[in-house]
Parts: C-alpha cells; structure tokens; sequence
C-alpha cells in the first residue's frame, strides 16, 4: 500500500468518523465545501466525491440538491465505505464503492460536479489523481477540492511529504496540468490560515 494512502489508520477510524470534536470539524469542512460547490453549480445532477469517508457531504448534498441523479463516492478505505452506505439506506441516488484517485471507474465526462474533502494529502499520486478527476468531469464541469495548504508545510516537502501538493503554489501547477482553468481559492474565515477550497473547471 502507498506510503500516502493511510488506509488501515481510516479503516480503523471509520465507525466513530464522524463522532466527537473531530468528527465535527470534518463536518463542517463538508458542508462549507458544499457551500462553495453550489454556488459554483446550483444544480448539479451527477456528484463525485473522491475519499467520500463515511458519506456526510454527499447525503447533504442528497438533501440540499432533490433534483440529483446520482450521488457517487469513492474511498480506498472498506470500513469507510460500509458507514456510508449504512448511513445512505433509503436514498438510491447516494452510491459508494471502494476506489481510489488514481483509477476512477467511471467513463469520461460522466460528473458535472467533482468534489474532495480532506482526501488530496493522502492521494498516492496527486498528479495522476487530478488528471483522474479531469477525465470524468464532463465538459464546463467544476471541480471543489478542500484540504489544508500552506507555505508553512514547506519544511515538511524536505523530509516525508517530498513532491506532494501542499501549497497553493504546487496545488496550482498540477490542477494546470490536467488541464483544469479557472483555478480560484477559497478560505472559510481569515483567522483560519491553512484550511482552502480550490474550485476549477475542466
């Protein structure tokens, strides 16, 4: 297994993912990514959620979006995977499958809306997972990435997270890369310094 994929450790996390102080701040990072991606696409009718964990943003998404078609996430983590679909019963829009960034099963073009919260530090590789979301994104179709990025990670490029995307300027490069434009980044407060949102479009 990758060394950036940190499956087992989610494996193990994912019945109580979303319990206590922590569970509660990736539910707000949800829901705040969710924010941005409607006002991006009010009307989205086909989602990708790429590292879905349990679900949460996609069932709000279920709520906020009726007219939806299809809801579908992605996770290398089975346990992760059996929450969310547990949670999803009774809404056959939501579908959750084990996957990973790098080898979306999906057909080219298939999602107007592609989404991914706190997922992107852990991609094995950032450059061909983008380049994944890229594909299946159909045409004009928006891409809302949320993880932590900053200039205060660079010491951590020099020793264990070497090559990987987290600053905005490296973020910027690969997103360039697989072609995506109308790059824009967002931050939810300006006391909180190293939590953004970047949006794109294929």
């Amino acid at each position: 297994m990758a060394r950036h994929r940190d499956v087992q450790a989610f494996d193990e996390r994912s019945a109580d993912y979303e319990s206590g102080r922590l569970g509660g701040w990736h539910q707000r990072i949800a829901e705040w990514t969710v924010d941005i991606a409607l006002a991006r696409h009010p009307t989205p009718l086909h989602v990708l959620d790429v590292g879905c964990g349990t679900g949460y943003l996609l069932r709000q998404l279920a709520v906020r979006c009726p007219d939806a078609v299809g809801l579908f996430g992605v996770d290398p983590a089975g346990g992760m995977i059996e929450v969310a679909r547990s949670a999803a019963a009774g809404d056959e829009r939501l579908c959750f499958s084990i996957g990973v960034a790098e080898q979306l099963a999906y057909a080219a073009g298939s999602f107007d809306l592609v989404v991914s919260t706190t997922s992107f530090d852990h991609w094995a590789d950032q450059k061909m997972g983008l380049a994944e979301c890229a594909r299946v994104m159909a045409p004009d179709g928006q891409l809302v990435l949320t993880d932590l990025f900053s200039v205060l990670f660079l010491p951590t490029l020099v020793v264990g997270h070497r090559g990987r995307a987290r600053t905005i300027r490296r973020a910027n490069a690969l997103l360039t890369l697989a072609g995506l434009r109308t790059i824009e980044w967002h931050k939810p407060s300006p006391f909180i310094t190293i939590l953004r949102a970047v949006t794109a479009e294929k």
